[in-house]
């Protein structure tokens, strides 16, 4: 479960066995927990015990450092 990006307290991370599903790229702050798909639209696919105003966070991080959470997922699944 490798950490792609540590940002304002949220983790961004991958699990080692879902490279058969589109991009995505999963988050955790404190208990909450959630899956953002990056292809082939990043959308929330869940999240679980964040409010609206994080949602709104996590959405404009994965925006901003889409093309490095794209690469990193790249580098990680064609190994």
């Amino acid at each position: 479960m490798p950490t792609v990006l540590l940002e304002n307290g949220f983790r961004f991370f991958f699990y080692s066995n879902e490279n058969e599903e589109p991009m995505h790229i999963h988050v955790k702050r404190g208990n909450a927990i959630g899956k953002i798909w990056l292809e082939p639209e990043i959308r929330i696919a869940y999240t679980d015990g964040f409010s609206l105003k994080e949602e709104r966070q996590i959405m404009e991080i994965i925006s901003n450092k889409f093309v490095i959470l794209q690469q990193k997922w790249n580098d990680y699944f064609s190994q």
